[in-house]
């Protein structure tokens, strides 16, 4: 109930009452002349000084103001007819201690000079010191929150931002405006997947208007450089003593390192499943702790059967010795460099493997175990073994093609008319082997099917094209490539001199048979071209088609002629003309 004070109750009061009043209230009351001399003052004036009423009377009430300009600003605003309502200021006691106090003070003027004031004095020191703690736990508090690597923001209950730390300026890339942004520190607000958001609908909002802390709402701020970051926001209501909902508070704890580090373990784990290579991880007790597809297709085992197993399982007896050696680098940190072992498949087959084995460390850093690498090398090992093999080959032909040079330089010699005549033939029987070694080495001197080898020879040659053939697919043996060529050669050359490829007439077919016998035989029958006038004088091509190439086959070899006709036959075993025959010993 409020007490209303009337000009009755007024004059009830005796002067005797004003004066109790006065010096007995619980306010400190003082009376000071227009030069500040103290002319009157109650006992809470007294007692909060600490003097005694002859002290204080009659001095001046400077001195005992600790800020003289405070108190000299009073006065001069009561001389000047100016009310004065709670005016800090800082009194000091008679034992030197300080009172934090409040004035409040009217002046009684005589012809518009002022006579004296009246001044209330509240003694706020207490509230002060409340005040100066307050203050000082939140500067304590906001010196914390400056000092946190995570960006911090704190809003009013109408979600405007209060204060932010160094952290989620640095974060949002801009300095937020006190009091005026609204519920979040970042530019502009995306949902996790990707739609912009509302800012009062963002995280922080919710949280104010439902007053309930949010969780697990993953978001996406755009700084105004154009960049974005994903984060997870923390908003948490605050409340007063009586749980009244004051304002709020949010981390945002920045996921760019999180999600570049899922996108890098997402890519590792797409890399290391979609490799070829066999991918293993053990822990330094040898138990396979991962098991990758490519480790499937080289052992055999799917994940199921290897995870949990040691990996001696695949190691042969004659091998198992080199687990623990390769567990002791694996202690002391060593990266076991790539070498060639045998590794045993779940069917109990050996395959040759390359080998790479590094640490695995865990977060602190402490090797916990081992990554394994093995790549099937049976390919490699089989690629080498044929290179070897086709160097011998390579090796072994070059001497023959050696050999069938000097043959041939030689016999040339012996028969040619002149130098000319001699350089012109050698050259074209050493194109026809070239030609030869071409086709071996188109298909790695694993040999060259008859008809491919017949065509290559008679391709240089005008009306080559007129040559039929008839026979089963054969594919020669390198050597009958060898000398098969040059017999073809000789035959091509001596009919486009004299016989159907010279002219326009008459016919060249090419046959050959395969007998169960395992027999081969060729005949060359060139019909109805230019009359054959000799062929019995002994040149080269006579000595290549009756000795050289038959003798090299293991074979014989007749040439036949008739006015019109003429005909080369070879027959030899198939196991010294066909590529996948058994050579005959």
């Amino acid at each position: 109930m409020t007490s209303v004070v009337t000009n009755a109750s007024r004059r009830s009061l005796s002067p005797i009452d004003y004066a109790d009043f006065f010096e007995n209230g619980g306010v400190c009351l003082h009376v000071v002349d227009a030069e500040g001399r103290i002319l009157h003052a109650n006992n809470a004036e007294l007692d909060l000084l600490g003097v005694t009423a002859d002290e204080y009377i009659g001095s001046n009430i400077v001195a005992y103001h600790a800020d003289e300009a405070s108190i000299r600003d009073i006065l001069d605003r009561l001389n000047r007819g100016e009310a004065v309502t709670r005016h800090p200021a800082t009194l000091r006691a008679r034992d030197g201690s300080l009172r934090q106090v409040e004035v409040s003070s009217s002046g009684s003027y005589q012809d518009g000079k002022l006579e004296h004031t009246r001044c209330f004095t509240i003694d706020v020191t207490r509230f002060k010191a409340v005040e100066e703690a307050m203050t000082g736990q939140k500067s304590r508090f906001h010196q914390v929150l400056d000092a946190l690597p995570m960006a911090v923001y704190t809003t009013d209950v109408a979600g405007k931002i209060t204060y932010y730390n160094r952290a989620a300026a640095n974060l949002a890339g801009r300095e937020p405006v006190i009091g005026v942004d609204e519920w979040c520190v970042t530019l502009r607000l995306y949902t996790a997947e990707g739609e912009e958001l509302p800012r009062d609908e963002c995280p922080m909002a919710i949280a104010l208007k439902e007053n309930r802390p949010v969780r697990d709402v993953e978001a996406i701020g755009q700084r105004p450089d154009g960049s974005f970051f994903p984060f997870l926001p923390f908003p948490t209501p605050l409340h007063d003593a009586e749980g009244n909902l004051t304002g709020g508070v949010n981390m945002l704890l920045d996921l760019s390192d999180r999600k570049a580090g899922e996108e890098a373990a997402q890519r590792l784990s797409a890399i290391v499943e979609s490799s070829f290579d066999a991918i293993v991880s053990k822990d330094l007790n040898g138990v396979i702790q991962t098991w990758n597809s490519g480790a499937q297709r080289l052992f055999g085992y799917p994940p199921e059967e290897a995870i949990g197993q040691n990996i001696t399982m695949l190691i042969p007896p004659d091998h198992q010795d080199e687990e623990p050696r390769i567990i002791e680098q694996i202690r002391a940190g060593v990266r076991v460099e790539s070498f060639e072992t045998i590794r045993r498949r779940k069917n109990g087959e050996l395959v040759p493997v390359s080998l790479t084995i590094s640490p695995v460390r865990n977060a602190a850093g402490r090797i916990v175990g081992a990554s394994k690498i093995a790549r099937d090398v049976s390919a490699a090992k089989e690629s080498e073994h044929r290179i070897r093999m086709l160097m011998r080959e390579v090796n072994h032909r070059v001497k023959n093609q050696y050999a069938v040079i000097l043959s041939m330089i030689r016999e040339t010699n012996k028969r040619s008319q002149s130098p000319d005549e001699f350089e012109r033939q050698v050259r074209e029987r050493i194109m026809a082997l070239s030609r030869s070694h071409d086709l071996l080495v188109s298909v790695d001197w694993k040999g060259a099917t008859l008809k491919d080898l017949l065509e290559v020879q008679a391709k240089p040659f005008p009306r080559g094209e007129l040559i039929t053939t008839a026979g089963p697919e054969l594919v020669l043996s390198p050597n009958a490539v060898q000398y098969l060529g040059i017999a073809f050669h000789e035959l091509c050359t001596n009919s486009a001199k004299y016989g159907v490829l010279a002219g326009h007439e008459g016919s060249l077919h090419v046959t050959w048979t395969v007998t169960d016998q395992g027999r081969f035989t060729l005949e060359w029958v060139e019909r109805d071209g230019p009359a054959v006038q000799s062929i019995n004088k002994p040149g080269f091509g006579s000595v290549v088609l009756r000795r050289v190439a038959p003798q090299a086959l293991g074979g014989t070899g007749e040439l036949e002629h008739s006015d019109r006709k003429i005909v080369w036959r070879l027959e030899a075993p198939l196991a010294f003309v066909g590529a996948n025959a058994q050579k005959a010993p």
